[in-house]
């Protein structure tokens, strides 16, 4: 089955809002899109309608190569769309904006003092002014609905934590300055989670605070409302939906995520609660008890439930995500998506306290969906592409979000309720995009394993002629439990792949979300199973195409695609070549070094008590590889720590295998630096141009 997707912009002349001045331009014939494009998109994020219902507030990023660096800031633009305006232009990273409950002010989380800490600034315009001036930083500002406090998060030392601010602030600069300054780096290790993604935790702890505030100042001292050794928000982004924090409508509470506690640790259990502290009194109290994860607690406009998000498999981070409604009164909770076969996202509540929008992924797309308190009603509100971050207008007639799609990157739109009259209130990138040769996605269904149906998209490069022969290059995408949507990338996007003159296809095998949950199960414990049968089914469909030269075929992956990679390596030669950014080679050596041990441990048990636990490691069929092979890993990726990438660049040269590494000191899971991004795709280009363009 083929179905259209998104069909490019192009237009003879544009109208486009930049800043505050509208340019008309000619738009000459299309090209290939260029890194260099990529990195002029203007990346939109996080609006948020102010109270009067009049603007929409949002962050726009972007990107100066030369500098090697990116540069966020907050902008607004009218509520039914208009000219936007700049309202913050330092050089640093302004960004999550939140307005006060009376419109006047727009609170908001900057470095541009050197570290991050929460400015505030008149909505109208004018100076900001610093707010907090924390030793270990200040973010996430969210603003309570009386307008008497600021929330934000610290991540702080936990030893100091029950101490009154002044003192507690003291000890952790100390203490920070002291091992800043120590010509001793060493570090003393007795517990797990002892570093996460690219950083080192070091013992401390994301705890929640509460600054008083009046007219846009500090009216009183901050306050730590989560001491101890515990995090009052998840550090892992697997059990983030947003803020994992809310006041309720009356401003007396705060409704938090709090990661799990001893003897379980978050290194390998999955166990988030909800708790609730009292403003006043400081007393905390446990809101659910589910052995899973719970997360993203939002109140009700009227103050009688808490909606929030619950998984029902303790240990299983890509388990369901369902809509839960907490009766405030009684502590009862109740599902109100039991039926929806997808994993809820975001949570937005709609005025009046009877209606919840949500976020969730449907078969290649995210869409926007609303849900009743009466639940199993889910109705789809904007779909296409993705959409996602959803906040409500004040009239409670409609929301504003982003939305981007294969074609374009994000612009801020808005939609009623019943998904009708959507507009984009932005046009940043249209200008940019219409200059673009962008090719129209397509979507395939392939049936795969047992005959199961597996959706893949399919790019065709600029200037296509079906009567000619193409290379190809096949996608492998991460996870594993994760998708290739249609949707726009920064890092690894379609559109410049397909620019350098090949098909690029991107299939969407067992393990992949928004298929329904029995699909995304059906990788565990199997990675070398069912999920290569749906891949090689997926190939096998592109090789009968007329278009497709199978004598110049890649395949090219990142983290579960990159373990994919190794895989193909010991058990296809259909490939002329593969690329490998930060996959998974060794599964003995990748249990003991990752960081998020749940992961491991769900899809592939316990190493000493699993004696099948290494079956599907491509280590153990280095013996046939034989493919040119491009490896790409970081020093700082802890999830898929470098000793993996070198390991089978290892193998690769030492059996004389043509093969390259690229090694990125300062990098993590995924290469962000605009510079090295550069170097990143030249690379790759240039390594897939030796093997498909001879």
């Amino acid at each position: 089955m083929i179905r259209p997707g998104i069909s490019s912009v192009r237009s003879a002349v544009l109208r486009v809002a930049l800043g505050s001045a509208t340019v008309f331009s000619a738009i000459a014939a299309p090209r290939p899109m260029t890194f260099d494009d990529l990195v002029a998109c203007h990346r939109l994020s996080s609006p948020q309608a102010s109270p009067d219902g009049k603007w929409v507030a949002y962050v726009a990023t972007d990107v100066d190569k030369a500098a090697n660096k990116t540069d966020s800031d907050i902008w607004l633009v009218p509520a039914d769309g208009g000219a936007p305006r700049r309202l913050t232009s330092s050089p640093k990273h302004d960004r999550h904006p939140t307005w006060s409950p009376d419109g006047r002010w727009i609170a908001f989380e900057s470095n541009r003092g050197g570290d991050f800490q929460v400015w505030v600034i008149p909505s109208d315009g004018g100076e900001a002014r610093k707010l907090t001036s924390v030793s270990t930083e200040a973010t996430q500002p969210v603003w309570s609905p009386d307008g008497k406090n600021i929330a934000f998060v610290s991540a702080v030392f936990a030893e100091f934590s029950d101490q009154p601010f002044a003192r507690s602030d003291k000890a952790n600069k100390d203490k920070l300055e002291a091992r800043e300054q120590s010509k001793v780096k060493a570090r003393v290790i007795t517990k797990l989670l002892y570093r996460h993604w690219d950083s080192w935790v070091d013992d401390k702890r994301q705890h929640l605070f509460v600054v008083p505030v009046a007219a846009g100042a500090v009216a009183g001292e901050p306050r730590d409302l989560t001491p101890g050794d515990r995090d009052a928000v998840p550090t892992s982004d697997t059990f983030s939906a947003g803020d994992e924090f809310a006041f309720s409508p009356d401003g007396a509470e705060l409704a938090y995520t709090a990661t799990p506690t001893p003897p379980h640790s978050e290194a390998w259990s999955t166990d988030h609660d909800l708790w609730a502290v009292d403003l006043k009194s400081g007393a905390r109290r446990q809101l659910t008890k589910n052995p899973a994860a719970d997360g993203c607690p939002r109140y009700s406009p009227d103050g009688k439930s808490i909606a929030y998000r619950a998984q029902a498999r303790p240990g299983f981070e890509a388990d369901r995500w369902q809509l839960m409604l907490l009766d405030r009164a009684t502590g009862a909770s109740r599902g109100l998506t039991a039926g929806f076969d997808s994993t809820v996202e975001d949570i937005t509540w709609i005025p009046g306290s009877k209606t919840i929008v949500i976020a969730a992924e449907d078969e290649g797309t995210k869409a926007l969906w609303t849900v009743s308190t009466v639940g199993e009603d889910v109705r789809p509100l904007a779909t296409g592409g993705v959409s996602g971050e959803a906040d409500a207008t004040p009239d409670g007639k409609s929301v504003v979000f982003t939305r981007h799609h294969m074609g374009a990157p994000a612009e801020i739109f808005r939609a009623s309720l019943d998904g009708a009259g959507a507009k984009a209130l932005t046009h940043v990138n249209d200008a940019l995009v219409a200059q673009l040769d962008l090719a129209r996605p397509e979507t395939i269904t392939v049936p795969g394993a047992g005959g199961t149906p597996v959706q893949m998209w399919i790019l065709r490069p600029p200037g296509f002629d079906p009567a000619k022969k193409w290379p190809l290059i096949f996608w492998v995408h991460g996870g594993p439990q994760g998708a290739f949507m249609d949707a726009w990338s920064y890092r690894w996007n379609p559109q410049v792949w397909a620019a350098q003159g090949y098909v690029v296809a991107m299939p969407n095998p067992r393990g992949s979300t928004g298929f329904g949950q029995k699909f995304t199960d059906e990788i565990s414990g199997d990675w070398g199973g069912k999920v290569v049968d749906d891949l090689m089914a997926c190939l096998a469909q592109l090789e009968k195409q007329p278009y497709v030269d199978t004598t110049r075929m890649a395949s090219a992956g990142a983290s579960f695609g990159g373990y994919m990679m190794n895989w193909f390596q010991g058990h296809t030669d259909k490939f002329k070549t593969l690329v490998t950014h930060c996959g998974v080679y060794n599964f003995d050596t990748m249990y003991g070094t990752t960081e998020e041990l749940w992961f491991d441990e769900w899809d592939h048990g316990l190493p000493w008590e699993n004696p099948k636990f290494s079956d599907h490691s491509p280590h153990r069929f280095a013996k046939r590889f034989k493919t040119p092979n491009l490896v790409v890993h970081n020093e700082l990726d802890f999830r898929v720590p470098i000793a993996q990438g070198l390991d089978l660049f290892t193998a690769l040269q030492r059996q004389g295998v043509p093969s390259k590494l690229l090694y990125f000191p300062d990098e993590g899971h995924w290469v962000l630096k605009p510079q090295n991004s550069e170097l990143w795709h030249q690379t790759i280009f240039a390594w897939l141009a030796e093997y498909l363009k001879k």
